[in-house]
């Protein structure tokens, strides 16, 4: 244990007695290491003890799944109490207000107050839904009465050569192939109708010089209208528009790009137009008439 023992010759009484002293001492020597052992393990428990103590007041001991069921359940009928004891009353939803004809808002001292406004003779009317029909034929018919009165120094000119120059033309991209489908449609007569208002004046002189002109106003047309990705050119051009056809095209383009776009997205631009063609027929007629009696 750490005790150094020593003999030294003397008596043997002596040495009894040192032998004794040193036995008492050995003993001395074991009940304070003990001892010291027994107190050191002593602590180590309470020390233990004293922390188990403070885990069991700091965390708290876990519910049953039973007992965190039966809360819950507790919980939703005292929800369902308290909620069946409130008064029900619709939610308030704010709703917008449109100013009618005949009142006015107006903010004074930050409140809205209305004022009351006289009647007016003339209310708002919603537009009327406008329904046209009419046949490729009739349209054709139409077209070739405007030209013939557009072009008054041309006597001899009837609408049947007017719908004989596109038919023809018609029917040569489809039997060459340039085309599967024919082009002549009430809305592709529209088109072309737009194209010649502006481009075919009242200073044509000849029916050569009118044809090369509507010939072109076709070319334009098929090319912005048609089914096909291109069209040849020798179908629309003639002896008499060989030098000016490519002239009368970019005027063409620059003057009536924006009607042309306009045409197709405005579909009331388009009634309006279509509309336009119908009533040629009865002003071509009319003005014939008219003629006619002057003349007797």
């Amino acid at each position: 244990m750490g005790t150094v023992l020593s003999i030294s010759p003397a008596s043997k009484k002596a040495s009894i007695m040192d032998t004794e002293a040193t036995g008492d001492g050995l003993k001395n020597d074991k009940s304070l290491k003990r001892h010291s052992m027994f107190v050191s393990l002593s602590w180590k428990k309470l020390v233990a003890n004293s922390a188990k103590k403070s885990a069991k007041k700091v965390t708290p001991n876990p519910l049953q799944p039973s007992q965190v069921a039966h809360l819950n359940s507790e919980n939703i009928r005292k929800t369902h109490q308290t909620e069946e004891k409130k008064p029900k009353a619709p939610i308030p939803v704010p709703v917008p207000t449109v100013p009618t004809q005949n009142s006015d808002s107006i903010v004074q001292n930050g409140r809205l107050s209305t004022v009351q406004k006289q009647p007016s003779n003339f209310s708002l009317l919603s537009p009327r839904r406008i329904v046209i029909q009419a046949s490729t034929g009739e349209l054709l018919r139409c077209l070739g009465d405007y030209l013939c009165r557009r072009c008054y120094k041309l006597k001899e000119l009837n609408s049947g050569d007017v719908v004989l120059w596109f038919r023809n033309i018609d029917r040569t991209l489809l039997i060459q192939g340039w085309q599967d489908i024919g082009f002549i449609t009430p809305a592709n007569v529209v088109f072309v109708y737009l194209l010649c208002q502006d481009a075919i004046t009242e200073s044509v002189s000849s029916a050569a010089e009118l044809q090369g002109t509507f010939q072109t106003c076709l070319y334009l047309a098929y090319s912005y209208m048609g089914n096909e990705i291109s069209y040849p050119l020798k179908p629309f051009i003639t002896d008499s528009n060989k030098d000016v056809f490519w002239d009368t095209s970019l005027r063409i383009i620059d003057r009536l790009s924006p009607k042309m776009l306009q045409l197709n997205a405005d579909p009331h631009f388009f009634t309006e137009v279509f509309q336009d063609l119908k009533n040629q027929a009865l002003f071509y007629h009319w003005t014939s008439t008219v003629s006619t009696e002057n003349t007797k």
